[in-house]
């Protein structure tokens, strides 16, 4: 993409119409700029799919110009792709210390450290790449280290909110750098890039400080052991947790590697120093249980995090009993319902008890409801609105409130759109393209891949596969192989037998110039097969049906 003028250019793309996945740029003069460059978890939908990330196809056409990624915060949404997807730009990376250790921890895994620049920039910390003049901006949210990145350019300052909140008492970490914010409002601010995810929540999103209250009241009351659940990466529940424990006489077992990887960063970087001693999964296999307060990944049901694992019994060392108490301390993320409720399932069969959110002031969330937009928007005095991270429904009522309050100038972006911001009235001028990368095992493929087209289409209707041996002339010189995959059998063998038939029956009929042809051959065999299939079992749709054959002479 090239410009015939100067421009100062926003483009998404992720998070822009969903939740997580985050991926933004920034362009003035053709040299770029991007922030954020995360994961979102699959569903159903992609079997055998874990994660998901943005087509970075726009990026490998840009990259010799691309002057840098700048990270906001360690969480998976916002960094989880970096370790995939760097290899196709390979420019530098600039984050604060604590999301910089999470990301050496992920390259040295991937065997990349060697090659990355990661550069570490404190807290508060300004650089510049080309014409643009970053500066990180404290605020809070639910790990370390969360920013906004307050970024001035010769048409105009944008500031880019990252994930947030205003968190009065936090638990871990600096406050909201407010005096800093007022200042930025008032050197002028041509538009402000937003966080949307909890725009429909009138009330602020609450303090850290009264979960941490509630927990250990809940804590105090149970007998059996209490096993909570959040993300790995809310570094600032684990601190409430390790107070829980100390004030309920219990041991904190941290268990989840990702979870244990993230307490590690966190004390290297100076946080988590009241944490009381953690206890080894194996040892606390061998304490009273109402002793015992485990603290787990898999807050959203994901099938190889820690929770599953031990409700599903797979887990040397952790079981649960009808004594127990699971908490879901985090909220349930559009889309992994049923993966939470599966979990939920699994727990009361079990009998123990379950609480979420919805039964007490478990969780309390990182992102900000009207009343701190509001406090934002007046600290900042924007010109324009940008929202972002969030689905479009979320979007859409951040513009609105965002005008409601007197701001006039909203625009409301979806991933692959080009904003012009300036010189001139903001305006979408192109649309580039967008898309999601499934990362299957360690391949990298688009989200529509055949593969997983087929995949699912297996999950759903299942696969025949059918062998023939023929002479030269069609005739067949063995029994045809039919093997169902996925598909009910009959003890008797209906199904198959029944395809069997359909399949004969079709070679009686086929023409000699058909029987020596095999690309034609195949296809008659595949669709007999296939309509046999849907007659037998009285589906609208046929199984996956693939077809080889030997010629034998």
């Amino acid at each position: 993409m090239t410009n015939d003028y100067k421009q100062l250019l926003y483009l998404p793309l992720g998070g822009s119409g969903e939740i997580g996945m985050n991926l933004n740029l920034y362009s003035y003069d053709n040299q770029w700029v991007m922030l954020d460059c995360g994961i979102s978890f699959a569903d159903d939908y992609l079997p055998g799919i874990d994660l998901i990330m943005p087509d970075v196809e726009f990026v490998d056409g840009i990259k010799d110009d691309l002057l840098g990624l700048v990270l906001t915060h360690a969480h998976e949404d916002h960094i989880g792709a970096v370790v995939h997807l760097w290899p196709r730009f390979q420019c530098p990376i600039f984050a604060t210390p604590f999301t910089a250790k999470i990301l050496k921890s992920k390259f040295t895994e991937a065997g990349l450290l060697g090659e990355v620049t990661i550069n570490e920039i404190p807290l508060g910390g300004r650089f510049k790449l080309g014409d643009f003049d970053l500066e990180y901006v404290t605020l809070t949210h639910s790990i370390p280290e969360p920013n906004a990145v307050n970024i001035k350019t010769p048409l105009g300052t944008i500031f880019h909110t990252g994930d947030w909140k205003i968190d009065p008492d936090p638990l871990v970490g600096e406050a909201t750098n407010c005096k800093r914010l007022k200042e930025i409002g008032d050197e002028g601010v041509l538009a402000i890039v937003c966080d949307s995810t909890n725009v429909f929540n009138k009330k602020p999103s609450g303090s850290e400080l009264e979960v941490r209250e509630n927990l250990i009241e809940l804590v105090k009351e149970k007998k059996g052991a209490v096993l909570c659940t959040t993300f790995s990466s809310n570094v600032a529940r684990v601190a409430t947790l390790g107070a829980v424990a100390k004030e309920t006489d219990r041991h904190l077992c941290l268990v989840g590697r990702s979870m244990q990887r993230n307490v590690a960063a966190a004390k290297e970087c100076g946080y988590l120093k009241d944490l009381p001693p953690i206890m080894h999964e194996e040892d606390a296999a061998h304490i009273p249980r109402h002793k015992i307060l485990y603290v787990m990944t898999g807050c959203q049901g994901e099938a190889r995090a820690a929770l599953m694992r031990v409700v599903l019994d797979n887990h040397r060392h952790i079981h649960i009993t009808k004594k127990d108490t699971v908490v879901f301390s985090s909220k349930v993320i559009p889309g992994n319902e049923r993966s939470i409720y599966r979990a939920y399932n699994f727990i009361a069969e079990k009998g123990a008890e379950i609480i979420s959110e919805k039964d007490a002031k478990v969780h309390v969330s990182g992102h900000p409801g009207q009343d701190e937009l509001k406090q934002m928007y007046e600290w900042i005095r924007p010109e324009i609105v940008v929202p972002t991270h969030g689905e479009n429904v979320h979007l859409l009522k951040q513009a609105q409130f965002a005008e409601s309050l007197g701001y006039k100038k909203t625009i409301v972006p979806k991933n692959g759109f080009v904003i012009k911001l300036a010189p001139g009235p903001a305006s979408v001028i192109n649309e580039v393209h967008h898309g999601r990368l499934a990362l299957d095992g360690s391949m990298l493929v688009e989200n529509d891949d055949i593969g997983i087209v087929e995949r699912r289409r297996i999950m759903y209707n299942g696969a025949l596969i059918i062998h023939l041996a023929l002479n030269d002339d069609g005739s067949l010189l063995a029994p045809v192989e039919i093997t169902a995959l996925g598909i009910p059998n009959d003890a008797d063998k209906g199904l198959i037998n029944f395809i069997d038939d359909k399949i004969h029956e079709a070679l009686d009929i086929a023409s000699r110039k058909h029987l020596q042809d095999d690309d034609v051959l195949k296809e008659i065999v595949r669709a007999t097969a296939r309509k046999a299939s849907k007659r037998y079992s009285g589906k609208e749709t046929g199984p996956v049906t693939k077809v080889t054959l030997n010629r034998i002479n």
